[in-house]
Formats: C-alpha cells, structure tokens, sequence
C-alpha cells in the first residue's frame, strides 16, 4: 500500500512538475522577441579583428582591434557574404527600414529625388512588429540621415534623437578637419551616449515587460576621425599592419566597439538574451584610401595618410559597386542562431525586414513590393538554406558620383554595367573576390544574360533617371 502511494506521488510529481515545465517553455516560446540593430558607418569588410570568413585569413584586421565585435561573431553567426544596400549611407538606411532595395525607392542620387512615403503602401520594420504585438516599442538613436524630411516617428519609431544628420552628429568642423582626429575625450563620435539612450531604452521596457526593436545607428567610423586620447596613443604606439596603420581611424573604431560590448554586457545582465536578437552591420564599405584623393594628401598630419590597401581583399570602397563598397560585416546572435556558425550565401539589406518577421511570428501577407526575404532558417540551421525571396538575384544601382552603374550578383557570378559607355563587367567571386579578372570577353553570352535580368528588373522598378541612363 505504500508503495502504491509512493507511486502514484511520484506520478502526480513527474506530471505537475511536467506540465509546469512545458507551459514555462510555451510561455518562452509565445514571448515576442526582443531585435537590437546595430548600424556601423562606412566599416569595411575586412575591418573586423576576427575576419568575415575564416577561411580568407585577409578578411581581418592586421591593425585594427575589435574585440566586441568579435564576441558577437563567436557567440552567433557570421555572414560571408553580406551586402549593403547601396554604397552610400542614406539608401542603405532606407533600404533596410523598408525590405526594398534603393532602386525600387527611387534613393539612388544623393539627395533622394523624390519622398519614400509616396511608394505607398509601406511597411517598415518598426510598423510590421507592432502589426505583430501592440505592446512593441521601437526606437532609433543615432545617425537617421534620410534626407527627405521623414522623421524616425514617421516610420513608427517610438523614441529618438530625431532628424540627425551624416558623419558626426550635427558636430561642425572645418572642411580639412574631418581627415584628422579630433579629440572628445568623453564622448567621441558619440558612440557612448547613443548606447547609453539605447541601453536606457531598453531597461525601461524589460521593466514595463515589452518587447522593443531598439536600432542603434553609430556615426563612427565615418570621417571627421574622433577618438579617445589614449586609444589613438596605443595606436600609435602599436606597429603597422601591412593592410591597416591607421591609428585615428583605429581609435574612433575601438571606442565604438567598446559601446557594443555595453549593450551586449546589458543584455546579458537583463537576463533577456534567451529572447534577444542582436544584429550588426555596416551601412557601406570603407573609403578605398585616406585622404580619398591625392589633393587631400597635403594635410598636416601624417596620421591621415592611407594605403589603398585598406578594403583588401576586396576591390575599391565606398561609391562604388565593386565588392569593396557593398560587401560588409554582418553578424547575427540569438535564440536558436549556433555560436561561431557561418552563413556562405548572399545576403543584402533589404532581407532583414522579413527575417524579423518570420523570428517574430509574422502572419500578414507581406506587401508585394518587398524586395527582401527572409533568411530565418539559415539563422536556425547553421548557415545551411538559402534566402526566400521572389529573385534569386541582387541588384544595385548607383546613379551619382559621376560615373552611374548598375550591379547583378546570382550566385558566385556578379554583373557590373556602366552606363555611359555601355561597358559590361563579368566576375566569377568564389574563384576571384579582389574583381580582377573580367570575363565579359570571354562568357559574352553569361554576360547579356545577366544584364537582361539586371535591365528588366530595372525597368519593372523604374529607378531615378532610368530614361536618361537607357539613352547612353
């Protein structure tokens, strides 16, 4: 008899304590997840001191030190290939509030020609996760930098510092100021007080228990060069890379990384990682060299002299549509994302929108203008899968700067068209990242392929200044 209770004790034990244990895990599953975006400026690919792709030793720093970013990229999952929208700031930012790519957006110039909200309907990353729970509350601090007259409220933002604008947070220097270091001891580049609204934010609504997409867009590493006095002292204490020497540069980039580790420290400290993502990228290449220009090289001090080396082993940087301007660091952590695990396929900007969407439970349809798709499984399989989107292709398209081309990527192969003088661009990227070896002459027939698919999806989208480009 007994034994009989002791059984059947232990039975109503095993499944109370059970069922408690399933509804806890339901109740952590059903909990909307919380999305931190981390927006860097003008990173290079191959900036980071961990390196993109382990198997490309020349991926990573031999100057710079980012220890946080590296810790992100062990403890989550790292993107070989990932691409900015554009390779320019203001149409990446938009790009990625959108899920479009800038050509359908018509923000290919430099301002925008005409206003995003007129491409209605939209829906931005801040409006789809409140579609998805009321309670979430989203916020922008940092570098907004749209150009268009839409504010951060405009596209559902909650809290933010408002219309701000490019490289330094409405901090005026003189025109040959930006290629040296400027000194805020306690605040360069702002980095430390956007983390700390950030982190702010972010207490105050585990407090209130709701979810939140909190985007942290740094000014840093965009010239003028800001830095700590004593980081640029260990820089320029520290021996040369043969790719990086830079200390300025190096300094401002430390003292961001530094304020990543905060928010990944609080986090942690919060007890809401189990239900956090954190994700970083960069919102175009590096500039190629500093100065960018030989006329700038007269510049006082000898910390503003580069190497074009700077992007190696990609070709060029920032402006232009080789894999130096577009292809940047990009990492992911969070529930379910294996640490240290690598994704190998092209992913752009535009798909992080609908990746959020199927993390947090989206169930709407997506409007039909989106661009991206989602890449959520690969999140959750270790890189293995590929994007969900309507093209199995990536287009960019560059108007301005003088010289306006378009770009095709479909898997290894990529696509370069220049306008004005019709030239086409053929490179095979798995056997030739540094773009060196043009095969339009010899794949003629790859070539006109792929630019049909670039021109048709052009025409479908009707980019800024299509008819004047079409007649060259």
């Amino acid at each position: 008899m007994k034994n009989s209770r002791l059984i059947l004790l232990l039975l109503v034990l095993l499944v109370f304590g059970s069922s408690g244990s399933a509804r806890y895990e339901l109740t952590k599953k059903a909990a909307p997840p919380n999305f931190i975006f981390i927006l860097t400026d003008d990173q290079g690919w191959s900036s980071t001191s961990i390196g993109m792709d382990e198997r490309i030793p020349a991926s990573k720093s031999d100057f710079f030190e980012t220890p946080s970013m590296d810790r992100l990229a062990r403890e989550g999952m790292r993107f070989t290939r990932a691409y900015a929208p554009a390779a320019i700031c203001s149409p990446t930012r938009r790009s990625i509030l959108f899920g479009q790519t800038p050509a359908r957006l018509g923000d290919e110039t430099f301002p925008a020609a005409h206003d995003p909200r007129s491409n209605a309907p939209q829906l931005t990353i801040p409006s789809m996760l409140k579609g998805i729970d009321a309670r979430y509350r989203a916020a922008h601090f940092g570098k907004w930098d749209l150009r268009a007259e839409i504010f951060p409220e405009d596209l559902g933002f909650d809290e933010s510092d408002g219309d701000t604008r490019n490289a330094h947070g409405n901090l005026m220097t003189g025109k040959d100021d930006k290629w040296e270091a400027v000194f805020l001891t306690n605040d360069p580049k702002r980095s430390s007080s956007i983390t700390r609204r950030g982190i702010n934010f972010m207490e105050r609504q585990v407090r209130a228990g709701n979810p939140f997409y909190l985007q942290l867009s740094h000014y840093a590493v965009h010239v003028d060069m800001q830095t700590r006095e004593a980081t640029l002292k260990k820089y320029r204490n520290k021996p040369k890379g043969v790719k990086h020497r830079h200390p300025a540069w190096a300094g401002m980039l430390e003292d961001m990384d530094h304020t990543i580790g905060q928010v990944l420290d609080r986090v942690a400290s919060l007890g809401i990682s189990e239900n956090t993502y954190i994700l970083l990228m960069a919102d175009n290449g590096s500039v190629e060299m500093l100065p960018p220009v030989p006329s700038l090289q007269k510049l006082r001090h000898p910390d503003t002299f580069d190497r074009p080396l700077r992007n190696a082993p990609l070709r060029a940087g920032k402006w232009t549509l080789y894999e130096g301007g577009i292809r940047v660091p990009f990492i992911v952590k969070g529930p379910g994302v294996s640490a240290g695990s690598t994704s190998r396929e092209p992913v752009g900007g535009w798909d992080i929108l609908p990746t959020l969407a199927t993390l947090a439970g989206y169930t709407g349809r997506l409007p039909d203008n989106l661009d991206g798709g989602s890449f959520a499984g690969m999140l959750q399989s270790q890189g293995s899968g590929e994007v969900q989107r309507k093209n199995d292709f990536l287009v960019f398209h560059r108007y301005s700067n003088g010289y306006p081309h378009s770009a095709l990527i479909q898997g290894d192969e990529k696509l370069i068209r220049f306008w004005k003088t019709g030239k086409l661009e053929l490179y095979h990227l798995s056997d030739d990242l540094g773009e060196t070896q043009d095969l339009a002459a010899s794949q003629p027939g790859k070539a006109e392929e792929l630019d049909r698919k670039l021109q048709a999806y052009l025409q479908e989208v009707n980019p800024q200044l299509l008819k004047k480009l079409t007649a060259y």
